[in-house]
């Protein structure tokens, strides 16, 4: 049976990582050219109890190409959603590896709620 909250990863330093269940995800939000957010429930701190704290993962994409990284974003996670698929995660950035969910993704940071 597949996994139906998969957990999407975020690496940005060989010790600065994090993995959240997609049901956590908030949005995506273009910040800026080259700029995507990803806003999170919080995973520390408040849990997001105060409405306002929230993880936000900053992605630096190809410039202009924001709408292109929203969109397969969303395409690797609706194939994790498929029947008979059990893999339960996607990796929608790791600078260490240099994988992304996109070819337009170049880089990620995470900042957590305190």
């Amino acid at each position: 049976m597949a996994n139906h909250d998969p957990l999407l990863i975020f690496i940005d330093a060989a010790d600065d990582a994090a993995a959240y269940p997609l049901s956590r995800l908030l949005g995506m939000t273009v910040a800026a050219d080259a700029t995507v957010l990803m806003k999170f429930v919080s995973s520390i701190g408040s849990l997001g109890t105060d409405g306002a704290a929230a993880d936000i993962v900053t992605i630096t994409t190809t410039a202009d190409k924001e709408l292109d990284v929203f969109k397969g974003i969303a395409e690797k996670i609706a194939g994790l959603r498929r029947p008979n698929k059990d893999i339960g995660y996607v990796t929608i950035c790791d600078d260490v590896n240099s994988v992304f969910a996109h070819k337009n993704i170049l880089s990620c940071t995470l900042a957590l709620d305190t």
